[in-house]
């Protein structure tokens, strides 16, 4: 996982999510403004995927505070886990905390605290199930794919991320794992119409 950046100019920015209602509109700008990948497993969120929009801080939901800072597009299966589990795993660091990086780190395919003393990466970590030995073991798969295909190609690292963003946008993500590992910028940027 890496940190989430949210923009005050965004689509989601300027909806309100519906308790009761139709909130089709905000998960699209959600899955539009998140490049279609479920912003806690990095995972690509396709067209059979049961897409949720996660309230990070569930006591927030329905309450004034409730807004675009606290929504997240993710996998069902990983809303529905987080759900039961919120009050047991306080304090927490927020995904948009701007030391989100230097306080979960990304080493050998895992992400884990930088520091033993950091309870609420800790509980970030444990809560969102970031240490998920099945979804580690898909990550490592698929960047060590991506290896092998950019050994085979004649584009170094960088040029290779860039022409897969713009030929294949959907085969790119686990995006701080293709950034810690094959030391690149992931930009999806590069979608944009000049």
């Amino acid at each position: 996982m890496r940190r989430i950046e949210k923009d005050a100019t965004a689509l989601s920015a300027t909806m309100s999510y519906k308790v009761t209602g139709d909130n089709t509109s905000l998960r699209d700008a959600l899955c539009q403004e998140q490049h279609s990948i479920c912003a806690y497993t990095e995972t690509y969120l396709g067209r059979s995927d049961k897409k949720d929009i996660e309230h990070f801080n569930p006591t927030l939901k329905d309450k004034a505070r409730d807004n675009h800072e606290n929504w997240f597009l993710v996998k069902a299966q990983w809303n529905s886990e987080k759900a039961s589990k919120w009050h047991k795993f306080q304090p927490i660091l927020h995904p948009t905390a701007t030391d989100f990086e230097r306080r979960v780190i990304y080493r050998d395919g895992t992400y884990q605290a930088a520091s033993n003393e950091d309870e609420d990466a800790i509980h970030l970590i444990q809560l969102l199930k970031l240490d998920d030995p099945e979804l580690a073991y898909e990550r490592f798969c698929y960047i060590e794919n991506l290896k092998e295909n950019i050994g085979l190609s004649s584009k170094s690292a960088q040029q290779f991320i860039d022409s897969l963003i713009r030929s294949r946008p959907t085969l790119v993500y686990f995006i701080r794992a293709i950034e810690e590992e094959l030391g690149v910028t992931v930009n999806f940027d590069l979608l944009k119409k000049p």
